[in-house]
């Protein structure tokens, strides 16, 4: 696929309004992408857990205007107008309208709600970014014939077709939104030993996973809730001229092939040490940038820390990552669930804001609620 493919030729139909409701997951990086290119590129492939609670609701509603001069829409959080999000869907509709031409025909209430915090490092743009995207693509379907179809594509790829296209338009929202829209593990970015592999939307790991990776446990303890000080965006920005920036990325493409054969061979003990290795990296790249910043909080580190002496103690098979944020994941298997949960809630819960954690596992990707 090229950008070039995802423009569409002609809108056969007029629809004069409609509304669309999509649901559509986080995910969290086992091998992290940090840094990017022009237009949303990646500076090296990452791989993902699709999760299944943690994830955004969005609706989209569409009426014809009489005018197509300028983008309008009115966003909305948990039912309450929120304008200081105007200026990101603006920026996102701007990167698309190429590949969305119908854009500035329509005004948009876009209504959005989350099962998480925003803003607090759980890759709330992720979800946010998929299910818009994919809520305009049921718009853009709509407006398309049969014969338009398959112009672009052959008939039997019109569902990979959409799928990849609201992967590669999320991406320009917000790079890992390309991985929330299927599941259960998501490769973003070019790797050689990755068939279909791509930089410019998110393909499903191509290979056989091991049984005890299947319905593995994420368990998010929210350090904080609150907006992290420093945004995603900003940190990315930071790895231009990073004085570790191009050794990490090739440290990445090395993790990559090496998790590959982990998923599928299901060593529990070289998945613990690359997954952690990778979430500290992460946030050495953020304390080694210029100007630095540090997004763990103490008791991130007394989490991490208490995870590490149970694992020595017990043998457990439990670990952690982290986002771009305080909040830790822990992460384990499906047989270690009774005795994981309940080391979080009488040793980790402690160190949440409130006590608060959200128990999350593996899914499958986004979903279409409603269409009218």
């Amino acid at each position: 696929m090229t950008e070039a493919q995802f423009i569409p030729k002609a809108y056969a139909k007029t629809v004069e309004n409609g509304s669309y409701t999509w649901s559509s997951p986080s995910n969290i990086a086992l091998v992290k992408y940090w840094g990017k290119k022009k237009n949303q590129i990646p500076e090296n492939p990452s791989i993902s857990f699709t999760l299944n609670n943690c994830k955004t609701t969005t609706t989209v509603s569409f009426s014809k205007k009489e005018d197509s001069d300028s983008f309008s829409f009115d966003v909305f959080l948990d039912g309450d107008k929120k304008d200081g999000f105007k200026p990101k869907i603006e920026t996102f509709f701007k990167r698309v309208e190429t590949y969305l031409p119908f854009l500035k025909d329509y005004h948009f209430k876009i209504e959005t709600s989350n099962t998480f915090p925003h803003s607090s490092g759980i890759a709330s743009s992720a979800s946010g970014m998929s299910a818009l995207a994919l809520c305009l693509m049921s718009v853009e379907k709509e407006l398309l014939s049969d014969d338009v179809i398959s112009s672009t594509v052959e008939k039997s790829e019109d569902e990979t077709y959409f799928l990849q296209k609201a992967s590669f338009l999320a991406r320009l929202g917000s790079g890992s939104a390309c991985r929330s829209l299927e599941g259960d593990l998501v490769v973003w970015g070019e790797h050689a030993n990755i068939e279909g592999s791509s930089d410019l939307f998110g393909v499903k790991f191509p290979h056989q996973v091991h049984d005890v990776f299947k319905n593995y446990h994420d368990t998010i303890l929210l350090v904080d809730k609150g907006e992290k000080q420093v945004s995603s965006t900003v940190g990315h920005n930071l790895m231009y001229g990073h004085p570790f920036a191009q050794e990490r990325f090739k440290q990445a493409h090395k993790n990559l092939e090496a998790i590959s054969k982990i998923l599928q061979e299901g060593d529990l003990d070289k998945f613990i040490a690359l997954v952690e290795s990778e979430a500290l990296t992460l946030h050495a790249m953020m304390m080694t940038s210029m100007p630095y910043f540090i997004l763990m909080k103490p008791n991130t580190l007394q989490i991490i820390n208490k995870i590490w002496a149970f694992r020595a103690e017990t043998g457990s098979k439990v670990c952690f990552t982290l986002d771009a944020g305080a909040n830790v994941h822990v992460l384990y298997p499906e047989k270690e669930a009774k005795t994981v949960l309940a080391f979080i809630e009488n040793e980790l819960a402690v160190f949440c804001q409130n006590g608060q954690y959200i128990n999350d596992h593996v899914g499958f990707g986004a979903n279409l609620i409603k269409s009218e």
